[in-house]
C-alpha cells in the first residue's frame, strides 16, 4: 500500500482566502455611512474654526500653500502661528478637490471626508472578509459605520476621512500579503504612507500592522516591516519640517494629560460615554482577541499597539484628543465584531444587534446637534444692523476666520468696513461693531476693549451666537 505525504500547515494566519470573490453585500457598510452622513449634513450648518481653516487654505494658489507649509508662516495675518504644517498633504488634497468644477463650496469639503470614510470602510470590510469570512467583514464594517466617533469626523472638513481611507487600504494590503505574499505589499506601502500623511497619529496603526505581520510570519515578515518603515518616512518628514520651522508645538494646548488613563478614556470616547455600548464593545473585543480565527492577531495589534505607543508618549507630553485616536480605535470595532462571530450560532445575531443598536443609540445625538459655530449667522446679522462706513472689527483669531470667510461668501459689500487682526478700529469711528469669541461665557481677553475705551467709546449692546464648538458675540460700541 502506498501512502502520500502531506506538507504541514503552519499554525499562523490562513495562507489562502477565507472567502470567495467580492460580493455586493460588502457594500452595505459604505452605503450605510453615506446614508447616515447625508442625514447629518442636511441641516447645512456653518463651518467651525478647524473647518474654516481648511476652507481658507484650500482656496489659495498652490504655490502659496506650499510656501506656507515650508516656512511655517500663516496664510493670513490673523493666522500667524497657525500654518498648514501638520497634515499638510490634506490641504493639498482639499485644494485639488475644490479646484474641480462645482466642488468649491463648504459642503463639498465635508463630502470629501464622507466619501473618503465610505471608501475606507469598504476596504476594511474586504480586509476582514478575507481574513475571517464575509459575515465578519460585513459586521465589522457596519459597526464602524454607526460608530459615533467615526460619524462625527466623517462629516467634518478635516483629514480624518482620508486617514480612514488610508487605514483601510493598509489593512487590505496586509490581508492580501498574509494570504498571497508578495501580493498586497505595494498597496500596504502606499496606503501605509497615506495613513501618516493624513494624520500622523495614524502611524501608530501602521506600526500595529507591522507588529501583527511579525507575530504571524516571523522572519518572513521582514519585507513588510521594511516597507512599513519606508512608508512612515514621508509623514515623519512633515513632522520634522514642522519642528524645524518652529511650529512643532502648534495645537499642543488642546491635548490632554490623562494621568495614565489614556486607554480607558479612549474606549469611553469610542462609545460616546454610553455605558451599555462600552460594556458590550469591550466584552466582545476581548472575546475576539482570544477566539476570532484569522483576524484576532491583526485586530488585537490594531487596538493595543497604538494605545501602548501613545501611553508611552504621554510620559513625555500630553497626547490625548479623542479624534486623534480614531484610526487606532477602528480596530476596537473590528475586534468587537469578530468577537460577536465567535459566539454560538444562535447568539451571533443578538450580539451583533446589541453592538450595532447601542452604537446607533450613542450616535443619535449627532442628528440633533445644532451648529458648531455660527459665523454665517453673525455675518447675516451684521448685514441687517451695520451701516456703511461703520467698522466691523474681529477681536480674535476665530472671529476673524469666520468673518473673513462668510463676508466673502455672503456679504462682499461688507468687505470695505471689515477690520481683521492685527489691525484695530479707526480712531475716529463713532460706532464700531466688535465680533469676538466667548470663552467660558466671557469675551476672550484682547486689547480691543482698552483701545475702544481710549477712543471714547463704550459698549451699548451685545448679541450672542451660541455654538457647539465656538460661541461668538457681536458688541456695539458707541461714542
Amino acid at each position: 500500500m502506498t501512502t502520500t505525504a502531506t506538507a504541514p500547515v503552519p499554525p499562523s494566519a490562513p495562507s489562502a482566502p477565507r472567502t470567495g470573490r467580492w460580493s455586493p453585500v460588502e457594500l452595505l457598510p459604505p452605503l450605510l455611512v453615506v446614508a447616515l452622513g447625508i442625514v447629518l449634513l442636511r441641516p447645512g450648518h456653518a463651518l467651525w474654526f478647524d473647518e474654516l481653516f481648511t476652507a481658507e487654505v484650500a482656496r489659495l494658489p498652490l504655490g502659496d500653500i506650499l510656501r506656507a507649509i515650508a516656512t511655517g508662516d500663516g496664510t493670513a495675518p490673523y493666522l500667524d502661528g497657525v500654518p498648514p504644517s501638520y497634515n499638510a498633504p490634506y490641504y493639498l488634497v482639499a485644494h485639488l478637490w475644490t479646484s474641480l468644477p462645482g466642488l468649491g463650496g463648504d459642503t463639498a469639503l465635508r463630502v470629501l471626508s464622507l466619501l473618503a470614510t465610505a471608501g475606507g470602510l469598504a476596504l476594511i470590510t474586504r480586509a476582514v472578509a478575507r481574513l475571517a469570512g464575509r459575515a465578519s467583514g460585513v459586521l465589522a464594517g457596519t459597526v464602524l459605520a454607526v460608530s459615533p466617533l467615526l460619524l462625527e469626523q466623517a462629516v467634518e472638513a478635516r483629514s480624518y476621512g482620508l486617514a480612514v481611507l488610508a487605514t483601510g487600504g493598509a489593512a487590505l494590503g496586509l490581508a492580501r500579503w498574509l494570504q498571497e505574499a508578495p501580493r498586497g505589499l505595494v498597496l500596504f506601502g502606499l496606503a501605509g504612507a497615506g495613513t501618516g500623511l493624513a494624520h500622523w497619529y495614524a502611524l501608530t496603526v501602521l506600526a500595529a500592522f507591522v507588529v501583527a505581520a511579525l507575530m504571524l510570519r516571523g522572519r518572513r515578515a521582514v519585507p513588510i516591516a521594511v516597507v512599513g518603515a519606508v512608508a512612515a518616512l514621508p509623514a515623519l518628514g512633515f513632522v520634522a519640517l514642522a519642528v524645524l520651522n518652529g511650529t512643532g508645538a502648534r495645537n499642543a494646548e488642546h491635548l490632554k494629560d490623562t494621568g495614565g488613563r489614556l486607554t480607558g478614556l479612549a474606549v469611553e470616547a469610542w462609545s460616546a460615554g454610553l455605558t451599555p455600548l462600552l460594556a458590550v464593545t469591550v466584552a466582545l473585543a476581548l472575546l475576539g482577541a482570544l477566539r476570532a480565527r484569522g483576524v484576532r492577531v491583526v485586530g488585537a495589534a490594531w487596538v493595543l499597539v497604538p494605545l501602548a505607543l501613545l501611553t508611552l508618549a504621554e510620559l513625555a507630553r500630553p497626547v490625548y484628543l479623542p479624534r486623534y485616536l480614531l484610526a487606532g480605535l477602528l480596530g476596537l470595532g473590528v475586534l468587537a465584531a469578530a468577537g460577536a462571530m465567535t459566539l454560538p450560532r444562535f447568539l451571533r445575531v443578538p450580539a451583533a444587534a446589541l453592538l450595532v443598536g447601542f452604537s446607533l443609540l450613542a450616535a443619535q445625538p449627532l442628528a440633533e446637534r445644532g451648529p458648531r459655530e455660527r459665523g454665517d449667522d453673525v455675518v447675516a446679522r451684521l448685514v441687517e444692523v451695520q451701516r456703511a462706513g461703520e467698522p466691523v472689527v474681529a477681536a480674535d483669531q476665530r472671529s476673524a476666520t469666520a468673518l473673513d470667510h462668510y463676508v466673502r461668501l455672503l456679504a462682499p459689500d461688507l468687505r470695505a468696513d471689515l477690520v481683521l487682526p492685527p489691525d484695530d478700529a479707526p480712531d475716529g469711528a463713532d460706532r464700531v461693531w466688535l465680533v469676538r469669541r466667548l470663552f467660558d461665557g466671557e469675551p476672550e481677553p484682547t486689547d480691543d476693549d482698552a483701545i475702544l475705551r481710549g477712543a471714547g467709546l463704550r459698549m451699548v449692546d451685545q448679541e450672542s451666537f451660541w455654538g457647539g464648538k465656538t460661541d461668538l458675540v457681536i458688541q456695539l460700541w458707541e461714542r
